[in-house]
């Protein structure tokens, strides 16, 4: 009996530790991730940890001390500028390494490395998109600059010199969660975070589901439903600006205007939020408190821990700028230096287009193009797949660009047996580090305007403001000069007549410098009025820089104070011009008792999506029945997938036309009127309303519930149930899991006095007091004085930890 023990007990102890050992039960193995001395414990950083110390590296020419202040908001001063690149680089990734790796391989189409097969469709995407090839473009061009280069270089060396120093213990948590470990960085990794923000802010196409409603819709229809031209109300460069004419015409096909297919594209994809934008905006002096400018930025993009931004301030010999920087790229991204400010919105435009590609035969070795036969390149794809074999895909490229969709890959669907190449701008090479170092060196408006002209992919609104008094916004990128309808559908891919012809020349770019108004702004709004010469597209938010110009346009003696107001403003100036359509339509008293009652919530509301109010949550669910109720029944036979009508364009079309031949349901013999229709939304959204009641989340914070997302998606590492208010069509833009991502306010006094917030921490450590300490601020609409350290008081106050590196 005594031996029959023995064995089992060695039997279980030999079991534990081949489990805690393997990842045969668990995704990590349990031994090394709980022990004592290399596992999670040791990522546990106490209060009062001393991040103090003298580092020595061969990489530097000379020396550079980093004052840390309160917030652990890193102040650099340099004596040679690639140190501080350098320096950068090794902070970067001292508090933020898992998240430039995580990045970067998502980037690169590696996900499923360690993440499994559930992620090998993501990394099929972004290889078949050409995301590592658009790097590879761009590194070339990076690197052909000496100054980029070697400002890249530096970074990267900082980088892997932290990596260095890392040990089983000192790994971030997270590489001990997910069972796997860093790589060395390089300056392709550096591309290819660049090519990640292009993929969420210019990739966002609808050529798939726009082709599939013009095959559906007759002509007269589709024209109703997907305006050519949006109402742009107030567009970010002024109404009546003169822009002239083409600069060259056209060779438009002669079948441009009748791209109809004869059957429909089965292929749905991924696409990046479509609410990425931002707003910023900026006052002249003649309108401020001061006498000078104020500018302000609040980039809108996913609300994520580790945050994307990393707020720091670089001193260098050549120039001294304040802000926050991408963890993953040398330099200062959106900020302010001793002379000027400046800022981002997206571009908003189209620069991702889809062409039929015809091949000669199913080994897809020739592709018919300009009339002949051309030869097709290939790029072999492997894809490691933790637990399994690796994956290996074929990807054709011909001159349009990678052949993303074909009978291999349809996106989220099956059985798609069309050849779609594309043609995306972001695949052309392309410094953006030319434009970012610039910025961050400029002293005056002709500084703006060079670095700003460098910047081609993903297309922004640059917004700039200095102390000499210039204020100034340029909607800048490379932007393919487009005949009117050109990639809102996909086109044939047989010659060079659909494909793009030029770029549209920086003498023709709509800006604004100095207007008579006293201020310039931009929130993804169309760039221009319908007089410019060359085809914007079709879909643009409107209503954020309507109310945002509407507002500036009342202030006089402005102050920082209404700025900070104003940037934090929860006004949904959309449901102003919609709620009137349900006011003027219902009838309260053929409603139900608990219709009454959403009825009176809506029409008492003051239009504020606050977190406490309830009207806020009636119009949102009463609209998306009215969407719903006056296009669903002309949709439900049309093809997957296919567009649905813009927002602003139901807005409009009821706002003016209570005969909207869409208001009619087709499916029943009678002809609504839009009274009927408007009355069977609204009871149709009582159901719903009364089940958030029951549950006492009907007001707008509980029914809206933000969060900000750890990256893993790990609840334990997020931060859930914000209350905050905000929306879509606010100028705080909150939404659930997306809004400003940073909020920075600038005024540029003689002594800058700035202000910035973004909702997370400096340091991407969950054991850490600093991983999501700004989160509360944010919520509140609070900001924080940005200290500009001085040379020659940056061993001041400022500073609760000091950081010597040296040769």
């Amino acid at each position: 009996m005594r031996l029959f023990a023995g064995i089992f007990t060695a039997l279980i102890t030999l079991a534990l530790v081949f489990i805690l050992n393997t990842t045969w039960l668990t995704p990590v193995a349990l031994g090394s991730f709980l022990s004592p001395q290399h596992g999670f414990w040791q990522n546990a950083e106490p209060v009062d940890y001393d991040y103090s110390g003298n580092l020595s590296f061969p990489n530097l020419a000379g020396k550079t001390t980093v004052y840390l202040d309160e917030r652990l908001v890193p102040h650099i001063f340099a004596e040679q500028e690639n140190d501080a690149y350098f320096v950068q680089g090794y902070l970067h990734a001292k508090f933020r390494l898992w998240q430039m790796d995580l990045q970067t391989r998502f980037a690169a189409g590696r996900a499923s490395e360690f993440a499994g097969k559930k992620a090998l469709e993501h990394d099929r995407e972004f290889r078949r998109l050409g995301m590592v090839y658009a790097a590879e473009n761009s590194l070339r061009e990076i690197e052909n600059d000496p100054v980029t280069k070697s400002a890249c270089d530096a970074y990267t060396a900082g980088v892997n010199s932290y990596i260095e120093t890392l040990t089983a213990s000192t790994l971030p948590l997270e590489y001990k969660l997910m069972n796997f470990r860093p790589e060395k960085w390089s300056n392709l990794r550096t591309a290819l975070f660049i090519k990640n923000m292009a993929y969420e802010l210019s990739s966002s196409e609808h050529d798939v589901e726009m082709t599939n409603a013009r095959d559906y819709f007759s002509r007269e229809d589709f024209d109703l439903l997907y305006p050519s031209a949006q109402d742009s109300m107030d567009p970010i460069i002024s109404k009546g600006t003169i822009y002239g004419t083409l600069t060259n015409p056209f060779k438009i096909p002669a079948d441009a205007d009748s791209l109809y297919f004869k059957d429909s594209l089965h292929i749905i994809d991924n696409k990046p939020d479509r609410n990425n934008g931002s707003n910023n905006w900026a006052v002249s002096g003649s309108r401020t408190a001061t006498g000078y400018p104020i500018l302000c930025n609040d980039p809108h993009l996913g609300l994520n821990l580790p945050s994307l931004w990393f707020e720091i301030q670089i001193h260098t010999p050549t120039y001294n700028a304040y802000g926050v920087s991408f963890p993953g790229a040398p330099g200062v991204v959106i900020g302010f230096n001793d002379n000027c400010a400046w800022g981002f919105t997206n571009g908003g435009r189209d620069v991702r287009d889809y062409y039929e590609i015809q091949f000669r035969d199913e080994s897809r070795q020739e592709y018919w193009f300009a009339g002949k036969w051309l030869k097709t390149d290939f790029r072999i794809e492997r894809i490691p797949v933790a637990g399994t074999a690796d994956f290996l895909d074929t990807v054709a490229y011909t001159v349009i660009g990678p052949v993303m969709y074909d009978k291999n890959f349809g996106g989220k669907v099956k059985g798609n047996t069309r050849n779609l190449a594309v043609r995306w701008k972001a695949h052309d090479p392309s410094n953006e580090f030319k434009s970012l170092l610039g910025m961050d060196a400029a002293k005056n408006y002709q500084d703006y305007l060079k670095a700003a002209n460098n910047f081609s992919s993903p297309g922004q609104n640059i917004v700039f403001a200095d102390k000499d008094g210039d204020i100034a916004l340029r909607t800048q990128g490379a932007w393919p000069a487009k005949w009117k309808g050109q990639g809102d559908f996909v086109m044939p891919g047989r010659d060079s007549t659909y494909l793009w012809q030029y770029l549209i020349p920086d003498s023709s770019t709509p800006f604004q410098y100095n207007p008579e108004r006293g201020f310039v702004s931009s929130a993804n709004q169309p760039p221009a009025d319908a007089t410019y010469p060359y085809y914007l597209g079709r879909d643009y938010p409107i209503y954020r820089g309507y109310i945002i110009n509407r507002m500036l346009s009342s202030m006089q003696r402005v102050t920082v104070d209404d700025m900070k107001k104003m940037q934090t403003d929860n006004y949904n100036v959309f449901a102003e011009m919609a709620r009137p359509i349900f006011i003027k339509y219902l009838n309260r008293g053929q409603l139900s008792d608990e219709g009454k009652a959403y009825y009176d919530m809506l029409t008492s509301w003051n239009l504020r999506n606050d977190i406490t109010e309830k009207g806020a949550t009636v119009f949102d669910f009463a609209w998306k029945s009215l969407q719903k109720n006056v296009y669903a029944d002309e949709l439900a036979t049309a093809p997957v997938p296919t567009m649905q009508p813009y927002e602003s364009t139901l807005q409009q079309a009821l706002t003016r036309d209570s005969t909207y031949k869409f208001i009619d349901d087709i499916n029943t013999p009678a002809k609504e009127t839009i009274e009927d229709i408007v009355m069977r939304a609204f009871n149709a959204a009582v159901p719903a309303l009364d089940s958030l009641q029951k549950i006492n989340r009907l007001a707008w914070g509980l029914y809206k519930d933000t969060r900000v997302n750890h990256l893993a998606k790990l609840d334990a590492f997020s931060r859930l149930h914000l209350p905050i208010g905000g929306g879509t069509h606010s100028i705080n833009a909150t939404k659930e899991k997306h809004g400003p991502s940073w909020r920075m306010i600038v005024s540029l006094t003689p002594e800058t006095e700035a202000y910035g917030v973004y909702p997370g921490g400096q340091s991407g450590n969950p054991g850490s007091r600093f991983y999501d300490n700004f989160v509360n601020t944010w919520v509140a609409g609070e900001y924080y004085t940005l200290n500009i350290m001085k040379q020659e008081d940056r061993k001041s106050l400022h500073a609760k930890w000091t950081l010597n590196f040296s040769k």
